[in-house]
């Protein structure tokens, strides 16, 4: 047995069998790890699409190299994150960062055309593992015609995992769907505490490794005298005011307008025109623009912002500390659907959740969708607990009413507040408590689903 495989030995007994993660694991004795030892290295091809999915990508990889016992050598596409962690992104992550169905038609060539060369890369890197983070509509794409490729020449691929689940729970006919999946994904990672059960029962083999957002807490808040209370993180407002020199009596709004360009170039001159209705009602109005780390984002919202109707401040992504201590300093956030409803979950900030798409999808999303929300503390709690301004109702002045009403009723900020304990809770695998975060930091999201893909084995 080589040194690498006997080091593999000692970190499997130790991780795999010992630890409350072994619910999680499925050992072989011919496990993925003791495969790529043979070869020197472990060679994982992982593929990113979004904001959201670069910073899931960059921490499993740094997950992957804590545990691994051979050097891994990484390929594939990805963002910012990702490449602190090492990944030269074969393109950058932008060029696939589109969804929609009307949306994505212009894009369709270009689409087609990095998908292809995607393949060819994955191929000629001949990997022990290919990851896809979220993005299905690329990654399942991608993982098909990878697995028909290596069918085709009749040889061993590599095994295909898939981090975030599809949400099949939120769709007419998902779990239908669910079913042909395993003919190209090996596995899941599950982020939601109903998916593992949902994909197991449809022949996928998944684990709930629980919602990435968790980490967050981890990593800003390790260290801190403070101790924690539940999942929260709470910024330093104070700081960011005297930072910014923003007066104690300025009314502060954070604005999240998304982190795709085209949501972002139909959701910011909405937040525009809805500041303008505001700045009469709150004179001392200031906006902190929270911009997401994706280059066209920001060259469009730098742009933009030299016609903002109020004073504000752009907060650069890839800075979270500082964002949460932007949050603290505000008094709510008006955002676009996605992650960043979770972050505000954990900073404990009421906001308001707002969605507009092209004509097309919006009518595709209403037909097809089986639930009546579109942001996920509202999802898992079966509340609108969270006020939502979708698709037609999503207008300047019914963006401003509601928002309005949110900053002067403590009342619905309250049940904001309250509910974000029980959806932290619910996101949590049973293992994972704030306790052992702060403690050891062993059972994040990323390092469960980096220890089940070390030690996954063929059956």
């Amino acid at each position: 047995m080589s040194l690498a495989a006997i080091r593999w030995e000692k970190v499997r007994s130790s991780i795999c069998l010992k630890s409350p993660l072994r619910r999680y694991l499925w050992v072989s004795s011919r496990s993925l790890i003791e495969r790529a030892a043979k070869e020197g290295e472990l060679r994982i091809f992982i593929v990113a699409g979004e904001v959201s999915g670069d910073t899931i990508g960059s921490r499993l990889m740094a997950s992957l190299k804590k545990l691994s016992p051979v050097t891994i050598r990484f390929s594939g596409v990805g963002g910012s994150m990702m490449s602190k962690e090492g990944l030269r992104s074969l393109f950058p992550m932008e060029n696939i960062a589109v969804m929609g169905i009307w949306e994505l038609l212009p894009h369709l060539y270009n689409f087609r055309v990095k998908l292809k060369e995607t393949v060819e890369a994955a191929f000629q890197f001949q990997p022990h593992a290919v990851v896809t983070v979220d993005s299905k509509g690329f990654s399942f794409r991608l993982l098909k015609q990878l697995r028909a490729r290596y069918n085709e020449q009749r040889s061993d691929g590599p095994v295909h995992f898939h981090y975030v689940a599809p949400s099949f729970w939120a769709w007419k006919g998902g779990e239908t769907r669910l079913k042909g999946l395993a003919k190209f994904v090996d596995h899941v990672f599950c982020i939601l505490p109903n998916e593992e059960a949902g994909c197991q029962s449809n022949g996928l083999a998944a684990t709930f490794v629980g919602h990435p957002i968790l980490e967050d807490v981890l990593e800003l808040n390790m260290g801190k005298e403070t101790t924690l209370h539940g999942w929260k993180i709470r910024g330093n407002g104070e700081d960011f005011q005297k930072k910014y020199a923003i007066p104690s009596e300025t009314t502060v709004i954070s604005l999240l307008p998304g982190s795709r360009l085209q949501e972002v170039t139909r959701m910011l001159p909405i937040f525009s025109n809805t500041m303008k209705l505001l700045k009469d009602s709150f004179p001392e109005l200031i906006t902190v623009i929270h911009v997401a780390p994706n280059q066209l984002v920001d060259n469009y919202i730098t742009s933009a912002i030299h016609k903002w109707p109020v004073p504000s401040i752009l907060i650069p992504g890839g800075a979270p500390q500082l964002k949460y201590d932007a949050f603290n300093a505000s008094r709510v956030a008006l955002c676009t659907s996605g992650t960043v409803a979770m972050e505000l979950q954990l900073a404990r900030l009421p906001c308001l959740v707002t969605y507009r798409a092209h004509l097309l999808t919006e009518w595709f999303i209403r037909y097809k969708a089986k639930i009546p929300y579109i942001s996920l503390p509202n999802i898992l709690l079966d509340s609108p607990v969270i006020p939502e301004a979708l698709f037609q109702a999503c207008t300047p002045t019914k963006v401003a009413f509601s928002l309005k009403e949110l900053m002067n009723n403590i009342v619905l900020q309250q049940q904001q507040i309250v509910a974000a304990e029980k959806v932290m809770e619910l996101l949590c695998p049973p293992n994972i408590t704030v306790n052992n975060l702060e403690q050891q930091g062993s059972y994040t999201p990323s390092l469960i689903a980096a220890s089940t893909i070390l030690s996954y084995g063929q059956r």
